[in-house]
């Protein structure tokens, strides 16, 4: 059986109705705000790729994507896991200019991931990245940016309470900003995911940085593919979410590499064979835009702003039959 999770005395404060009502508020209000925010421009997006373009994302370099032929085409593609390359190709295809960027509603399937309750190999995001210049690749910028985007979670919350007052959520505006190493050095005892979770219950709303390479201990704190974010310039935002007693996840994102630090991560992550796709033949002979970007859970986000106890409450899956029933038998409504 698959990892549940079953909050003692758990009740969903909306309806199945009223829950997929306040789905709808959520990411039209979402995708609304972060276009202001962030300066971003909607677009169309792929559900698959050509694997010989080098633009799927690796993910922790583990993950099988979900291929199929198209005989017509006379390839074999791949279901995306995520946008994070195709999107910076998009931006150099496209022509977008410093400051601009593109906000893209990705849907993806993840067949080798562990279900429980933040967990479906169903993954939908709102995928985005913008054009920077070379002296915005600093710290300081990646923490204004962050800020706005949990500023846009924030509001949206704000106006999601003016049609259902019923939900208590507070969240923190306050954003702390941690590095994996300074979270190892205070917490050397503890398991990555548990130091996570003390700190974002501390602070309420935090951001934890530079996720991929080794810390002192030898270990990297996650895994992060060694090819779109910069592994000294990236992080997750992440929230207390009270319903699971955990820190939630809702975006992985950062300021990607520009030619110099993905030679170098290529490097250390054992990939040097991927210097001859596309992709990254492009961007080391410095052809495509410097760019910061990232995903935005959106099932994520639902789930933090409803309350709700399981991803499934708020997004349409395939669970094992255990799960099924544990839930049904805990009143959690799975879609």
């Amino acid at each position: 059986m698959n990892q549940v999770i079953i909050p003692e005395n758990y009740h969903s404060v909306l309806s199945m109705y009223e829950t997929q009502d306040a789905i709808g508020i959520i990411k039209e209000m979402m995708q609304k705000k972060l276009c202001m925010a962030l300066r971003l421009k909607r677009v169309t997006a792929p559900l698959f790729v050509d694997p010989a373009s080098g633009l799927n994302d690796d993910l922790n370099g583990v993950e099988r994507p979900v291929s199929f032929e198209i005989p017509a085409a006379g390839v074999e593609a791949q279901v995306v896991h995520s946008l994070a390359k195709w999107k910076r190709m998009a931006l150099y295809r496209y022509d977008f200019r410093v400051g601009k960027g593109i906000l893209t509603d990705m849907n993806a399937i993840r067949r080798d991931e562990e279900l429980d309750n933040l967990h479906s190999c169903y993954v939908d995001q709102w995928d985005w990245e913008k054009v920077i210049d070379r002296s915005d690749r600093n710290e300081d910028y990646l923490k204004a940016v962050v800020k706005r985007i949990v500023g846009v979670i924030c509001n949206t919350l704000d106006e999601l309470k003016y049609y259902y007052p019923q939900l208590e959520l507070e969240l923190n505006r306050d954003v702390a900003f941690v590095t994996t190493q300074e979270l190892e050095d205070r917490y050397p005892d503890l398991t990555p995911k548990q130091r996570e979770n003390v700190f974002v219950k501390e602070h309420g709303t935090a951001f934890i940085m530079k996720i991929g390479d080794k810390l002192k201990s030898g270990e990297p704190h996650d895994g992060r593919a060694p090819d779109y974010d910069d592994w000294a310039l990236n992080g997750d935002i992440l929230f207390w979410h009270e319903t699971l007693g955990c820190a939630l996840e809702v975006s992985s994102m950062g300021i990607r590499v520009d030619a110099k630090s993905l030679a170098e991560q290529l490097t250390k992550a054992g990939c040097e064979d991927r210097r001859e796709l596309l992709f990254h033949k492009m961007l080391l002979e410095e052809k495509l835009p410097l760019t910061i970007g990232g995903g935005i859970g959106q099932s994520r986000v639902c789930m933090l702003l409803l309350g709700k106890a399981h991803v499934g409450e708020v997004q349409a899956s395939i669970w094992d039959e255990e799960t099924l029933n544990a839930c049904e038998k805990a009143g959690i409504c799975l879609l």
